[in-house]
This record gives C-alpha cells, sequence and structure tokens, in this order.
C-alpha cells in the first residue's frame, strides 16, 4: 500500500512539473503583447523602410511571420534581422515579397507619391517619416495600403491613383481609422 502510495505522489509530482513547465512554454498575453509592440517598434524603425514598401507581421507563440512587399531585397532580410533576437521570438517565418525591379514602376511610383499626397485634401498625411498611404507598384498594377481618415480620403486617393497614366489596374486596400 506504502509502495502504491509513494509511485501515485511520485506520479503526481511529475504531472505538476510537467504542467508548470507546459504552461512557462506558453506565451502570456502580456508578453505576446510585448513582442507585437516590440515588432512593430524594430519595424517601424529601418532605416530604408518607406512610403513604397508595406510590411505587416502576425505573431502566434513564439512566431512571427512577416507579410508584405518591399522594392529593395536588403530590406527583407533587414526586416528579419532586426526581429529575430527580440526575446520571447523563437521563429521568424518570412513571406515578404521583394517586389520586380522596373524602370516603369519606379517612375510610376513617383508619380503615384506626388499626385496622392500632392492633393490638397490628403496634404496631411504627407507630414511625418512614417506615410500611413502606401504606394506598392508591381508591373504597373498598383496597391494601396495603410489607414486614412475617412471614407472620403480612401475614395479621393484611389481615384488620383486611377488617374495616372500607365497604371493597369488600382486595388483601394486603405482602410478608415475609426480611432478618430
Amino acid at each position: 500500500m506504502k509502495r502504491t502510495l509513494l509511485i501515485f505522489a511520485t506520479l503526481l509530482t511529475l504531472a505538476t512539473v510537467g504542467l508548470a513547465q507546459d504552461q512557462r512554454n506558453q506565451p502570456t498575453t502580456r508578453s505576446v503583447d510585448r513582442v507585437i509592440k516590440e515588432v512593430r517598434h524594430e519595424l517601424a524603425m529601418l532605416p530604408y523602410y518607406g512610403v513604397f514598401d508595406q510590411i505587416a507581421f502576425k505573431v502566434d507563440g513564439g512566431t512571427v511571420t512577416l507579410l508584405g512587399a518591399v522594392v529593395r531585397p536588403s530590406l527583407k532580410s533587414d526586416a528579419e534581422n532586426a526581429i529575430k533576437h527580440i526575446e520571447g521570438v523563437d521563429k521568424v517565418d518570412n513571406q515578404i515579397e521583394v517586389l520586380p525591379p522596373s524602370p516603369m514602376d519606379d517612375r510610376l511610383r513617383l508619380v503615384l507619391f506626388h499626385t496622392i499626397y500632392g492633393e490638397p485634401s490628403l496634404e496631411k498625411y504627407a507630414l511625418g517619416v512614417q506615410k500611413p498611404i502606401r504606394i506598392l507598384v508591381k508591373n504597373g498594377h498598383v496597391t494601396l495600403e495603410g489607414f486614412v481618415d475617412s471614407e472620403a480620403d480612401k475614395n479621393i486617393a484611389g481615384i488620383r491613383a486611377n488617374g495616372v497614366p500607365n497604371v493597369f489596374s488600382v486595388n483601394n486596400n486603405l482602410q478608415v481609422d475609426s480611432g478618430k
């Protein structure tokens, strides 16, 4: 009987230790929030991250998945290197697309920038280092990403982009920021 109780107590202790280790390996909401905040900060601080790039991410446990599209190939690796050292990040799944080099796309980017940010009702978005309207151009097809204050601003940006010569299509993914 004593031997059975001893075995049961040992199993109970091992189960408790195993449960505690499992709980330690599971990130808490607070630690996930901290990782999200640090990843967002590191990405925003990338020196060559500009208006023609868009990087998004998602955090799943200790894995951070990078998404989006960038003009410079080095920016893809810079983004991964900037976040892989963050405490709580075990793995980085880098799915950022590097946009193909194209002189025509480069010209379109500049024209689109001046057309959108030069619009008097959208000039307020030109302030600051990180522009809220991201302009992605791939083979003449334009995607607008980011946040604006109103549905009217979203529509104006889309109309302005559609009016640029040599643009084949515009996908307006701008979101209205309901916090304002």
